[in-house]
C-alpha cells in the first residue's frame, strides 16, 4: 500500500495549493477566503520518484461544538489518525500564531511523525516567520513556496528520511496497479443529501454533513468498494442556477462539480423527495446528457414523502416531457439518512454502466433499420425526393453512438431521429443512458461490391 500524508495547517496557509502540487493538476479549490477546503480530498501523489497517497484537509480550528468549523476539525482529526506522516503547514510570512502553536503543541502527543513546512518563502519578507516556526518544538522548518514550486527539493529529501525510518514503502510494485475504478459523480442542488448519500454508501462519516446549504465546496473523491467493484464516489457542491451564483468561491465549486460530471462514468441525480425536478434539476440533468455520461435519478427523503403514488407518477410525466432523451431512467427512491432501500441503488448504478458500455452487433443493427423503415418509411425531402437510409454501425459505446448512412442524411427530420433513437432504445434494452444517431451521406461500406 502507498503511504499516506495528510496536509494540515490553520486556514488559508497554502494547503490546497501543496496539494494540487503534489498530484500535479488543480484537483483542490484555491482562493484568498480562508476556509476554503471543508472535506478532506485524497489524490494519488508524487514528489520524484516518491509515490504516495496525499490528503488535503480543512484549517485547523479551536472549535469543539456541533458548528461547521467544529465538524471540519474532526474530519481533520480523523485523517491525521490515518496518517503515516503529517506536513504542518504555516505561513512564514505572517508568522507563528497561537493557532499555529496549539496545534503543534497537539500534533506533539500524537505518534505520528510531523514535518514542519514553512510556506510562502518566496523572498526575504519570510524569513523571520520561518525563524519563529523553530519555536514550535517540531524540528527543522522545511522553507517551500506551494505556489511557485520553490524548496520541493528539500522536501523530498525530508520526506524520503521519515518514510524509509518508518519502514514505510513509497511506491507500488507493477503487479498492484490494476484497472481503474468505476467513477460515480453524486450531484443535485444544495441541501439535497448528496454528502449523506455518499456517507451511507460507505458506512462512515467521511464527509461534512449538516442543515447548512452549500457545506460541501469541493469535489470530493472517495475511493470504496462495492462487491469486489472498485467505485470512486465523487460527492459535488450543489448546483444552483447561474443567475444565483455571484461570488468567485461558488463560481469555482460549481466548475470542480462540472469537470466532476465531465470524468464520471455514471452520474446520480439526487433529487429531494419533496420538492422533484425543479428547473434546475433539469439542468443538471440535461448536462449530464449532454457530456454523454450514463444517468440514473435517486429521490431522497422518500420516507416524508406523503403521496408516494401520486408524487411518482407526478415525476413520470415531468420525465417523459422534459427528458425525453433519457427515457426509461432508472429512478431510485431511498432515505440516506434512515438507509432505507440503500441497498437498491449499488445494483441500479452497475446496470446503468452496463448499457452505457453496451455495443450492438452491426448485423442486429441492421435487421432493426429494416423493421424500422419498412413500419415506417423516411419522409420525401424537399425536393419530392425519397430519403433512402442503407446502413448502420456502432462505431463506439460510452455512449452508445450510431452512424446510419444514407443519400439525403441532411434532409432527415428530426422527429424520424427520435423515432429511431426510442425504437433502438426498445430494441436493444438501451433505456436510461444517452445515445448518438449522427447521419451520414454514402453508402454501405460493405454492398455494392463487385466481383472480379
Amino acid at each position: 500500500m502507498q503511504p499516506t500524508i495528510v496536509i494540515a495547517g490553520r486556514p488559508n496557509v497554502g494547503k490546497s495549493t501543496l496539494f494540487n502540487r503534489l498530484v500535479g493538476r488543480r484537483d483542490a479549490i484555491v482562493n484568498d477566503q480562508p476556509g476554503v477546503t471543508r472535506d478532506r480530498r485524497e489524490g494519488d501523489a508524487s514528489l520524484g520518484d516518491l509515490r504516495f497517497r496525499a490528503v488535503d484537509t480543512a484549517g485547523l480550528e479551536d472549535a469543539f461544538d456541533d458548528s461547521l468549523p467544529a465538524r471540519m476539525r474532526r474530519q481533520t482529526e480523523v485523517a491525521i489518525g490515518d496518517a503515516d506522516l503529517v506536513l504542518l503547514v504555516i505561513d512564514a510570512r505572517a508568522g507563528v500564531t497561537p493557532v499555529d502553536e496549539h496545534f503543534a503543541k497537539w500534533l506533539r502527543t500524537l505518534s505520528v511523525p510531523v514535518l514542519l513546512l514553512a510556506n510562502k518563502c518566496e523572498g526575504r519578507a519570510a524569513e523571520p516567520g520561518t525563524y519563529e516556526a523553530y519555536s514550535l518544538g517540531l524540528g527543522d522548518p522545511v522553507p517551500v513556496s506551494a505556489e511557485h514550486g520553490g524548496g520541493m527539493n528539500m522536501l523530498y529529501d525530508a520526506i524520503s528520511e521519515v518514510l524509509a525510518d518508518r519502514g514505510v514503502p513509497d511506491d507500488l510494485s507493477e503487479a498492484e496497479i490494476e484497472q481503474g475504478p468505476l467513477r460515480l459523480a453524486i450531484v443535485g442542488r444544495p441541501n439535497v443529501g448528496k454528502s449523506t448519500l455518499v456517507n451511507a454508501l460507505i458506512g462512515d462519516e467521511r464527509l461534512l454533513t449538516g442543515p447548512e446549504a452549500g457545506v460541501t465546496r469541493d469535489a470530493i473523491t472517495v475511493e470504496w468498494e462495492y462487491q469486489g467493484q472498485r467505485i470512486a464516489l465523487v460527492d459535488t457542491a450543489g448546483l444552483r442556477r447561474k443567475a444565483r451564483i455571484h461570488e468567485k468561491l461558488e463560481q469555482l465549486s460549481v466548475g470542480d462539480a462540472l469537470n466532476a460530471i465531465q470524468y464520471a462514468e455514471v452520474v446520480a441525480l439526487v433529487l429531494d423527495g419533496e420538492q422533484m425536478l425543479e428547473r434546475q434539476d433539469l439542468t443538471i440533468g440535461r448536462h449530464v446528457i449532454e457530456e454523454g455520461r450514463a444517468l440514473l435519478l435517486v429521490i431522497n427523503k422518500w420516507d416524508i414523502v406523503a403521496d408516494k403514488p401520486a408524487a411518482m407518477a407526478a415525476l413520470r410525466d415531468r420525465l417523459q416531457t422534459s427528458l425525453p432523451q433519457v427515457a426509461g431512467v432508472t429512478v431510485v427512491t431511498l432515505s440516506a439518512l434512515t438507509g432505507k432501500n440503500l441497498e437498491a441503488l449499488m445494483p441500479a448504478v452497475l446496470k446503468a454502466y452496463e448499457v452505457w458500455n453496451q455495443r450492438v452487433p452491426t448485423a442486429g443493427l441492421n435487421s432493426w433499420l429494416a423493421d424500422v423503415i419498412e413500419r415506417h418509411p423516411p419522409p420525401l425531402a424537399a425536393n419530392k425526393r425519397r430519403i433512402r437510409l442503407r446502413y448502420v454501425t456502432q462505431p463506439k459505446a460510452r455512449p452508445p453512438t450510431f452512424a446510419v448512412f444514407g443519400n439525403r442524411p441532411e434532409d432527415l427530420p428530426d422527429s424520424y431521429v427520435r423515432y429511431l433513437e426510442n425504437s433502438l432504445r426498445d430494441r436493444f434494452d438501451l433505456a436510461g443512458t444517452p445515445i448518438r444517431i449522427n447521419m451520414r451521406k454514402g453508402k454501405n461500406p460493405y454492398g455494392d461490391k463487385k466481383t472480379k
